[in-house]
Formats: structure tokens, C-alpha cells, sequence
């Protein structure tokens, strides 16, 4: 049952999107001074999401072409299952959750079966027969009941097919996220970017779209050649010997420069991460691309348990880290402890829906939503007046909005760390927070004043834990992958 709050907090003095904040106690207004621009609740500053995102024309058009004539059968077909099989993908098995998973079974088959004579009842005798029985169904249990996980190799054909599966739902996802980061801090305006896990070069395009001609180089890093020269084929469909207006500046590589002397303002990895083997190459990957990022990282992965889950341990891996410049959570968290959708019976994803156009194939929808889970980490402090500081701090809207009539139902991500269901009303909250969070959407941050909010104070925090989660819910409608 939500909890009805009476919230003594008011807005801060913001009177359009990216305004600077007032403080709670400013002094009174010069009778000369001009009356404050009227707020916009539409467009109030916690506002973050995007319309329906439309890919580029260039983007869409060099992609329709690309893919007319295609020859490797049914592409409907082979997208629908490529987009089936991302978006329920587990992380792998670790060795060790291996071996405990193998010893559990074993005393309990020794217990349930070969105590009861399950050896002799299948014709064995004891002794080295009865290990050798005991190891087959240990066998057997571990290949039923771990999942299967198996690394993708994107060849030429494959890449096509990736490419009408997943091009438009990556790109409405990644421009989601850095909309959020120009909108917030507009004065950061990035001249390097380093895209990890690169694919069809998603990333590239909607860092354009968000800061044009500021980008000057960018960085693509993917293992798979054939999705190198599929993207490179995106950016000049035409093939010209030089560079052309979309293929400026951008580079390609199989593997991270080794250089710590090379640095980016932006690193991407989009819908990557999960793709590495095991956690320990996780960890590696995400201190490299920290040590390489300058201002932010951006991480983006399915919106399911595991997808959320993965970011989490990147989350903590750079928040934990030794190296002398502190990080913080820019978004979507408004706080940098543990998570508090994993410290429940059974912990659920943070995730966040955008709605996209896309590309117009013969079964595609007018309109789909695409489900992910993100994260964005930057260096520094947390400082009041900057975009990740008493700005920073407001809650975050981790569902749809109720609107009921003269009151809205609204779950909370909170500063202090845990999750909260308040229904505003204007007369317990007032009439400005009522009208904003009557305009909020899934994802939003609802703008409340530092220091006036109604929790109380904060319980210990649920701990950071390496275990596997849960799998992943079923898919609700959306997909998974740049």
C-alpha cells in the first residue's frame, strides 16, 4: 500500500529545463527585481526522456540499402531469433558456482539415490561403479540445469541480420542516455569519444545527433571484422575513397589502445558487457575503460536481471576503485549505494522504456519500446549547482506514473538509498510538485528541494554481493542490443 507523505518540500526556483537551482532559504526578492518565469511542468527540469526516436535518414536509408537483396533466407526469421536469443542471454556460469552447484548435487544424490540403492537398482554394484553412476548424474543435473552460454561470432551474413534486428532499438536506447547527459550538464560538450563493443556503430550516430560538430574523433573497438566494415559501410554507403561527412573522425580497431596516456571525455559500452566469458574479464574491461574515461562512462545492457545485474558489478568495480580520482553515479541512481531492487526475496531489474520508429521492414510495427538498463558513472565530487549534485540528488520515477484524480501515484528511487511509493497530492505537497509529477514519466527525476524531504534516516544498506541473480524475467515487449 503506498505510503502518503505530507511533504513540506517545495520545487527548487527552476524556471526551464537545465535553469540553475535556488537554494531552499534564498533572500527575498528586490521589489525592482522581475517576477520568476512561470515554470513549464511539461518540461520541468527532471524531465529526461525522449519522444519516439526516429533513426537519422542518412542511417536509415544506408541501412535499407544494405540489406535489399538479402540472400541467407528468411531475414525475418533469422532477426526474430537473433533478437530472442540477446535479449534472454545469461551471464556465464562462473567455475566456481560450477563446482558448488556439482558438490551440492553429489551429497544430495548420495543421500536421495545411493543410499536408497539407486546404483544397485540400475544393475551397478559399489564402490568405483557407484562413482562412476554418481558422476554421469552430476553430469547430467549440471548440463540440465545451468544455462547454456556460448560466444557469438558475427560473420558477414550474421552481422546483416543483426543489423535489422537490433540497429534501431540500440540507437533509441544509447540517444535516450546521452540526451539525459547534455541536457543536464549542456555545458559539457565532449571532443573525444571511445566506443567499446562498437557493433554497427549506433553509438557514433547518437553522439552526433546529441553534439554535432563537438566530436571530433571517436574511437570503435570490436572484435569482428565483418561488423567493422558493416558499420564503416553505414557511415559511407557509397564507398568514397576519402572521408566523408558521417565517416569523419571515426576509427576503427579490434582491441583497447594500450597507451595510458590515451584518454577520452566519453567512453560507450553498449549491450557488450555481457557478452565477455566470465566475470573476472568484466572486471578488466570496465577498470580499462574507466582509467580511459575523462568525464563519463556509460554502460547499457538488457533490461533484464542479469543485464542489470552486470552493471551493478560494474558499478561497484569503479565506485571501489583505488585510483586516487573519486567517481560518482551520475545517473539513474541519485545515490551511490547498493542497489535496492537486489536486496529483496527476489531482486528485479531497474530498467527504463524509449519508444522508437523502426526501420520500415515489412514486419515491423509502427512504434516499438525498447527495454535496457543503464548506468552512468562520472569522475569528481558530488557539488551542489553542478548537473550531478543538488540537482543530481532528486528521486528517480522507476515506473509508470498513476494519475489517479487530485493525486498521482509515484515509485521512488530516493537519495538515501531506498525505493519509496508516495502519492503527491497538492494538498499535503503542494501545487507545483503535484503538476510535475502528474507530467513525470518512467524514468524521469521528480525536482523536490535538498534537505526537505520526508525519509527519515537511512537503514544500513543491503550488501554488494557476486552471486548470480535470479534469470531473467520474461521479455515484456521489448529487445535488446545496438
Amino acid at each position: 500500500m503506498a505510503l502518503v507523505v505530507r511533504l513540506r518540500g517545495r520545487l527548487l526556483g527552476l524556471g526551464g529545463r537545465g535553469a540553475a537551482a535556488a537554494t531552499c532559504s534564498s533572500a527575498p526578492a528586490s521589489a525592482s527585481a522581475p517576477p520568476p518565469p512561470r515554470l513549464q511542468y511539461r518540461r520541468h527540469p527532471g524531465v529526461t526522456r525522449l519522444g519516439a526516436v526516429r533513426l537519422p535518414d542518412p542511417l536509415r536509408n544506408a541501412a535499407l540499402l544494405l540489406l535489399h537483396g538479402y540472400g541467407g533466407g528468411s531475414l525475418e526469421d533469422q532477426a526474430r531469433d537473433l533478437t530472442n536469443l540477446l535479449w534472454s542471454r545469461r551471464r556465464p556460469v562462473e567455475e566456481e558456482q560450477i563446482r558448488a552447484r556439482a558438490r551440492e548435487l553429489e551429497l544430495r544424490l548420495r543421500g536421495d539415490g545411493v543410499s536408497e540403492g539407486g546404483a544397485q537398482h540400475s544393475g551397478l554394484g559399489s564402490g568405483e561403479e557407484e562413482e562412476q553412476w554418481l558422476r554421469r548424474r552430476v553430469l547430467q543435473e549440471l548440463r540440465r540445469s545451468l544455462p547454456h552460454w556460448r560466444p557469438l561470432s558475427y560473420n558477414a551474413q550474421l552481422s546483416l541480420v543483426y543489423l535489422a534486428a537490433r540497429l534501431d532499438a540500440g540507437y533509441a536506447a544509447v540517444s535516450r542516455v546521452l540526451h539525459e547527459i547534455k541536457q543536464r550538464v549542456p555545458e559539457f560538450q565532449p571532443h573525444t569519444l571511445l566506443d567499446f563493443g562498437s557493433g554497427t556503430g549506433t553509438v557514433t550516430w547518437a553522439a552526433r545527433w546529441a553534439w554535432g560538430p563537438s566530436l571530433r574523433e571517436f574511437l570503435c573497438v570490436d572484435p569482428s571484422l565483418d561488423m567493422q566494415q558493416l558499420a564503416g559501410r553505414l557511415l559511407d554507403p557509397g564507398g568514397s575513397e576519402g572521408e566523408t561527412k558521417h565517416s569523419r573522425g571515426v576509427y576503427f580497431r579490434n582491441v583497447l589502445p594500450v597507451s595510458p596516456k590515451v584518454g577520452f571525455d566519453l567512453a560507450v559500452s553498449a549491450y557488450s558487457l555481457s557478452e565477455l566469458p566470465s566475470a573476472a574479464d568484466r572486471r578488466h574491461f570496465i577498470q580499462a575503460l574507466w582509467r580511459k574515461t575523462q568525464h563519463y562512462l556509460v554502460l547499457i545492457e538488457n533490461g533484464t536481471r542479469d543485464g542489470h545485474q552486470i552493471l551493478m558489478e560494474a558499478r561497484h568495480t569503479v565506485l571501489t576503485a583505488d585510483e586516487g580520482s573519486p567517481a560518482f553515479v551520475f545517473a539513474p541512481c541519485p545515490h551511490e549505494m547498493p542497489c535496492p531492487k537486489l536486496g529483496g526475496k527476489t531482486p528485479q531489474p531497474c530498467n527504463f522504456s524509449q519508444a522508437y520508429h523502426p526501420l520500415p521492414l515489412p514486419w515491423n510495427p509502427e512504434v516499438k519500446q525498447e527495454l535496457f538498463s543503464y548506468v552512468v558513472l562520472a569522475r569528481g565530487k558530488v557539488e551542489r549547482g553542478d548537473g550531478g549534485g543538488a540537482e543530481g540528488r532528486w528521486p528517480r520515477v522507476l515506473s509508470p506514473v498513476i494519475p489517479r484524480p487530485r493525486h498521482v501515484h509515484t515509485r521512488l528511487c530516493c537519495p538515501d538509498g531506498n525505493l519509496r511509493s508516495l502519492v503527491v497530492t497538492p494538498r499535503h505537497c503542494g501545487r507545483e510538485l503535484y503538476r510535475c509529477a502528474r507530467k513525470s514519466s518512467w524514468g524521469d527525476r521528480l525536482p523536490m528541494s535538498p534537505g526537505e524531504e520526508p525519509w527519515g534516516e537511512r537503514p544500513t544498506p543491503p550488501p554488494m554481493t557476486d552471486s548470480a541473480p535470479p534469470s531473467p524475467t520474461e521479455t515484456e515487449g521489448g529487445t535488446s542490443t545496438p
